[in-house]
């Protein structure tokens, strides 16, 4: 039997090994800088007020997008792609809900996530179960509704992924930000979701415009069941 020889980087000293690594986290660092700098000005953005009303259908029944805020001042969208006529959710938008967990972090920063598709309430409850997420991130329907063409991730060409991210001020919404593409890939990790919406992480580390909410890093985080929201 003829085996074949499985790839491998190259192997070195661990002198050797210690130095290039080195040198990797310098040009990483740089990188993490970078990408502060980036979420910084995307929390300077301008903002667009939502002025047409949205009904979605969720669990507890019809639903606002205010409603989707549940009080809290900011509220990010996941836009999972699931046409009315699918049999099943999208592949990709199913591998970042995989990687979604418990929000009482999020909650903690005055933020709400949200799932949202335009197949009926009936067909996402059957997914979920599927699937097996028990984590407790609301999933709404916005069939029948103008929402996912109005956002933009439904089109003539078909269904797009995306996120939107929403601040309000009292009942007044606005549109902060949206990606969608490859610019989902990386969430999944509290803190990226944070580093979407225009109060980022609220610590003071941060570069936010004057009077944004900020707090000491590492100070404010709990365990999930300990925060008092």
């Amino acid at each position: 039997m003829t085996t074949t020889k499985q790839p491998l980087p190259s192997v070195v000293s661990l002198e050797e090994w210690k130095l290039a690594l080195d040198q990797f986290l310098v040009k990483e660092k740089a990188l993490t800088r970078a990408r502060d700098a980036l979420s910084a000005e995307r929390r300077k953005l301008p903002v667009v007020k939502v002025t047409k009303h949205y009904t979605f259908q969720g669990e507890n029944g019809p639903a606002s997008l205010l409603d989707l805020f549940e009080g809290r001042r900011q509220l990010i969208v996941y836009h999972f792609m699931y046409a009315p006529d699918w049999n099943a959710g999208c592949e990709g938008c199913s591998w970042v809900a995989d990687a979604m967990t418990h929000p009482a972090h999020l909650y903690a920063r005055d933020t709400s996530l949200v799932m949202v598709s335009r197949a009926p309430l009936e067909k996402l409850n059957q997914y979920r179960s599927r699937m097996g997420w028990a984590y407790p991130i609301p999933w709404y329907s916005s069939y029948e509704s103008d929402f996912n063409h109005d956002i933009g991730v439904t089109t003539a060409e078909g269904e797009r992924h995306g996120v939107s991210v929403f601040i309000r001020d009292g009942n007044a919404i606005y549109r902060s930000y949206f990606t969608g593409a490859r610019g989902v890939e990386y969430l999944g990790s509290l803190w990226t979701y944070l580093d979407l919406t225009p109060f980022g992480r609220q610590e003071t580390w941060e570069d936010s415009p004057e009077g944004w909410p900020q707090t000491e890093p590492y100070g404010w985080n709990r365990r999930h069941d300990e925060y008092d929201v």
